[in-house]
């Protein structure tokens, strides 16, 4: 008589690739194994304790594109609450405020001629219909910018939001960075709402990561939070062990999905091989200023600043897009800087960066009282998406599997996508598509 033998799988990483990742599998009868290093799931995605209220760490949003995202949170049950809200737009330039959110508003923007302003749209359009992405590794955003709409259009527009974004090294990376944004922006909206509208689930992401976990635990799968994988080696007879605090594991299948540096330092040499390139793989990281307050600082959910004596890259104003009542009645706002891992903000204490940061939030907002905020917070991530240079899918370190029960699966191998969560879910679809027969269960006799 035959039955069958569901596969146990553990899986490295607690991010949403990871938990996501999990999901998928126990849809196909496998038991699964997290394992993540960190007290709480949810990598870059993860939240934060505000003092009176519990919302995302780093600010994320959901756009009418992200297909992928959106049928997930549909269907593991959150549909209802997910919302929708008009997130308007604004750019802050030589101390001055401009709306950008209608054809009307580009009209009027003063930096540019009419002239300038349709080849700025021209761009756009036409960005947004590039699928050969490839071509695009070839220049550099600098080049590829002004050839699609002229000097003045970088200069006065494109530029300074490039240097906000990754300071000096902006002219290094290539046409694809600033696709890949128009790409996410502008393509076919596969959710029915209306112009500038933008997303969030209720409760922050928090509430994904909650649910992700229930349907685990209800599958007769989990998450180990705070466990710290020493080793990952082939067990004899097949399948892989996992080497974690005192205890090793068997599982019958293994998927890697933390990020590169940890697979080398703990990865047998006979489940895979990193071949790295001469050229090494560089990081934005990002240290965030984190207000909450009594009063609102800014009517735009994102204000993009062509001010480059800012201390931070720009505004996310995250109460203009949701409920007050999520946030337990306060404002938040966001001041992110995106710098190199070679930026001194690094070796800053949290006190220095918050006062740093403060003197640009009144110098921006000349009539903010400190008296006004609730509390302050300085956040960080050392390594939030790889520096896209000339040339990058051909230089990223190439991971060959030697094993055929150990895979992996990370943010290190996108190479025509920015790093969110859109992505992640549309990664680990294809991931399971492809992989599917080899985690459903196997018949015993």
């Amino acid at each position: 008589m035959n039955d069958a033998k569901d596969l146990k799988i553990g899986i490295i990483g607690g991010g949403l690739m990871g938990l996501v990742l999990a999901y998928r599998l126990t849809q196909l009868n496998a038991t699964v194994k997290v394992f993540e290093r960190e007290s709480q799931p949810g990598g870059l995605s993860t939240y934060y304790n505000y003092g009176k209220f519990i919302w995302d760490k780093f600010y994320h949003v959901i756009v009418p594109t992200d297909g992928s995202l959106i049928r997930l949170i549909e269907e593991i049950g959150l549909g209802s609450k997910l919302n929708w809200t008009r997130a308007l737009t604004g750019y802050y330039v030589n101390r001055s405020f401009y709306p950008l959110n209608s054809p009307k508003d580009y009209f009027l923007f003063p930096l540019l001629n009419i002239w300038d302003k349709m080849r700025l749209a021209y761009t756009i359009f036409y960005g947004s219909r590039i699928d050969d992405w490839k071509k695009l590794e070839k220049i550099t955003v600098k080049d590829w910018l002004i050839k699609m709409g002229g000097k003045r259009n970088f200069n006065k527009f494109w530029a300074p939001l490039l240097r906000s974004k990754l300071g000096k090294n902006y002219t290094r990376v290539s046409g694809v960075f600033i696709w890949t944004y128009i790409k996410r922006l502008f393509k076919a909206r596969e959710y029915p709402v209306e112009k500038d509208y933008m997303g969030y689930v209720t409760g922050g992401y928090k509430t994904v990561f909650d649910k992700l976990e229930q349907l685990l635990n209800e599958n007769n799968s989990n998450i180990h939070l705070e466990t710290q994988v020493k080793s990952i080696k082939p067990a004899e007879g097949g399948g892989v062990n996992i080497y974690y605090e005192e205890s090793v594991e068997h599982f019958d299948k293994v998927v890697f999905t933390a990020p590169l540096n940890v697979l080398e330092k703990v990865t047998d040499p006979g489940l895979c091989e990193v071949v790295n390139n001469e050229q090494a793989i560089e990081y934005q990281g990002v240290v965030c200023l984190v207000l909450t307050t009594n009063k609102p600082l800014t009517p735009y959910y994102i204000l993009n600043m062509g001010d480059d004596n800012s201390p931070f890259t720009g505004v996310i104003g995250i109460s203009t897009l949701v409920d007050q009542v999520q946030t337990a009645g306060q404002q938040i706002t966001f001041f992110p800087k995106y710098i190199p891992a070679d930026h001194p903000y690094w070796s800053k204490t949290d006190s220095e960066l918050k006062a740093l940061f403060l003197e640009g939030v009144k110098d921006l907002y000349p009539d903010f009282d400190e008296s006004d905020i609730e509390s302050s917070h300085i956040n960080r991530a050392f390594k939030v998406q790889p520096l896209q240079v000339l040339n990058y899918s051909e230089i990223i370190p190439k991971i060959h599997t030697k094993h055929p029960d150990f895979f992996v699966l990370n943010t290190s191998q996108f190479v025509n996508d920015s790093v969110n969560n859109n992505s992640v879910v549309t990664h680990v679809n294809s991931f399971v598509d492809e992989y599917k027969h080899e985690f459903q269960s196997v018949r015993k006799r």
